[in-house]
């Protein structure tokens, strides 16, 4: 299988069908292998009733024991011999399927880094989570073909050649049968896959909307609208649960003509043989033959089936990876160097100059438009927003995450230990070490960690964990309240120690007093080096060196907090808002 760190490669993109047949090339040796168990295994279940036949012909019929002990020595080690080769098979296909899974993970997580911000712009996070938690898995599954499907073809053509020996006309009826049930079952594989095309986009959709509702459920209750949302999500549940009913119809209609046409041929062939008998054209473990291999074809009959239904669905959900992995991140079309000096960076929509190693404060009176004014100040929306005279856009990409970071206070956190979460690149350690593995980290790491939760007040978080910070942390730190997990974002985004931090309210969910902390270290600790802040809360903006108050996304007045609490009304509206509130 795929190791943790190994490349996945360059899937294939122009289709399902194309991706699925990628994944097949990525591990030929493992599907070769698959392919040979799966046709021998095959062709000895095969062979099982023709050793019969030969059993009762030489030994029992003419009472020859000698000869029906060889024969049944002979079945009994075929037997035994096929046993190994399906577990053999069984492994096989495992591990191709299991490599299938985690390639298409690596390949999906991989795309997602390099989409980055773009992502949640170009798809939403359902389809997101709906491609990593079910369609991988039936992509996987797809790849069984490769085995048994390859074996029952196989097997088909083997037992067709043996019954030509015994009857023509029985083989003739086989030959033509068999393709014939196959077929059968194609028009409805094609209405599968319509039904489960639409079944996985509307599945994408209702996940998008459980995160959305997840995340803002509590503003929903106090806005009053979260029977009107239920409401809806009700009615969405309802369209997933009835076209998944269609599916599951088609499905069944699949599986029973799977399973019901081989019987009915095989009671067919089984009525031809025993009329052949009965003549005298055919001998008595000849008729046992035919129906052996007719009962055994019942099986590649099934394998088909299966396969084909595998194929469907793999090759609807190998359409969505491809769809994922057809989009295209920012164009990076910045060829310039990062300027060499602390350099202020400029917003002509907004007029917002950011001075260097000032501690600047955005304070507007729409949230959204302080948002929107870091997106471009971070390069995380188009803009002609100015860095040293010169657009973000021309400076390199690379350069620009390098040296400016944006910490938005609702920034995902990845479950791992708190240490981890902190310091994403630690994870792994970088040297393919397991987590009992990786090195402790160095004193320098050590002492960056203690300044950046000294900085963001959360010491007292580390110090009620049970194992502090190798505690064992749930994704978006689910196990910590939302003023502590708004410190451990900003204590994440200060261990980066950038040359220019931009945050977004990073003490929205913080009491006064710890708000009063965090305001007054976050100016020790950024010293002499670029800061921004939006926010509101006076206790933040009387250490800011510069306040911007922005009314419709523009610049109305600049100054310190106390200057514009004395000349700009607007300001003093805002704030002393704020004020009365922290009062309560």
């Amino acid at each position: 299988m795929i190791d943790a760190y190994e490349d996945p490669g360059t899937p294939d993109r122009r289709g399902g069908a194309r991706y699925l047949w990628w994944l097949v090339t990525r591990q030929p040796g493992r599907c070769a292998a698959g392919a040979m168990f799966g046709s021998v295994w095959m062709v000895l279940l095969a062979a099982t009733p023709y050793l019969m036949s030969r059993a009762i012909d030489d030994g029992l019929e003419p009472g020859d024991m000698s000869a029906l002990a060889a024969w049944s020595g002979a079945l009994f080690a075929v037997g035994t011999f096929n046993a190994w080769l399906g577990t053999m098979r069984h492994r096989t296909m495992t591990r191709v399927r299991m490599d299938a899974n985690f390639r298409t993970v690596k390949v999906v997580v991989g795309h997602a880094v390099r989409l980055g911000s773009s992502l949640s712009r170009q798809m939403g996070a359902g389809e997101v989570v709906t491609i990593g938690v079910g369609d991988v898995q039936t992509i996987s599954h797809a790849l069984t073909v490769v085995g048994p499907g390859i074996g029952a073809v196989v097997a088909y053509l083997v037992v067709a050649v043996m019954l030509v020996s015994i009857s023509p006309v029985i083989a003739v009826v086989v030959l033509l049968g068999i393709p014939v049930m196959v077929l059968l079952v194609g028009p409805l594989l094609g209405r599968l896959q319509g039904s489960e095309t639409e079944y996985r986009e509307r599945q994408g959709v209702l996940t998008a909307r459980i995160g959305d509702l997840a995340g803002g459920l509590r503003v929903l209750g106090g806005l009053g609208g979260k029977g009107l949302v239920a409401d809806a999500f009700r009615r969405d549940s309802q369209r997933l649960r009835e076209q998944g009913y269609r599916v599951g119809a088609v499905t069944s209609w699949v599986q029973a003509l799977g399973m019901g046409l081989p019987t009915v041929f095989l009671v067919v062939v089984t009525w031809m043989a025993a009329r052949l008998a009965a003549r005298g054209d055919i001998t008595v473990g000849q008729l046992v033959s035919v129906y052996g291999f007719v009962a055994m074809l019942v099986r590649p009959v099934s394998f088909w089936v299966e396969c084909g239904y595998q194929i469907s669905r793999g090759v609807v959900c190998a359409r969505r990876v491809v769809r994922f992995l057809r989009l295209e991140p920012m164009p990076d079309r910045g060829t310039l160097d990062a300027p060499a000096e602390p350099s202020a960076l400029y917003d002509p929509e907004s007029g917002v100059r950011v001075l260097p190693g000032r501690l600047t404060a955005l304070v507007a009176e729409r949230p959204a438009d302080a948002t929107a004014l870091v997106d471009r100040l971070g390069r995380y929306a188009p803009s002609n927003a100015t860095w040293g005279g010169t657009r973000l856009d021309e400076i390199a990409l690379n350069q620009v995450r390098a040296h400016i970071v944006v910490a938005d206070h609702e920034s995902d956190l990845f479950a791992g230990t708190l240490q981890e979460m902190l310091t994403p690149s630690f994870r792994g350690a970088g040297n393919r070490a397991t987590s009992h593995e990786r090195p402790a980290p160095t004193h320098g790491e050590q002492l960056a960690t203690r300044t950046a939760l000294h900085t963001a007040a959360a010491e007292d978080i580390v110090q009620a964990l049970p194992q502090g910070l190798e505690t064992p942390m749930d994704a978006q730190a689910r196990n910590l309240s939302g003023g502590q997990r708004q410190r451990i974002r900003l204590a994440r985004a200060l261990l980066t120690d950038p040359d220019i931090l931009l945050t977004v309210e990073p003490t929205s969910a913080l009491d006064a007093p710890t708000e009063a902390k965090v305001a007054a270290r976050l100016r020790e600790a950024r010293e002499g080096r670029t800061t921004v802040v939006t926010t509101t809360s006076p206790l933040v903006l009387d250490h800011a060196d510069i306040v911007h108050y922005l009314a419709d996304g523009k610049v109305a007045a600049t100054g310190t907090h106390h200057e514009l609490l004395d000349t700009t009304p607007g300001y003093r509206a805002l704030v002393a808002r704020d004020t009365e509130e922290a009062v309560r």
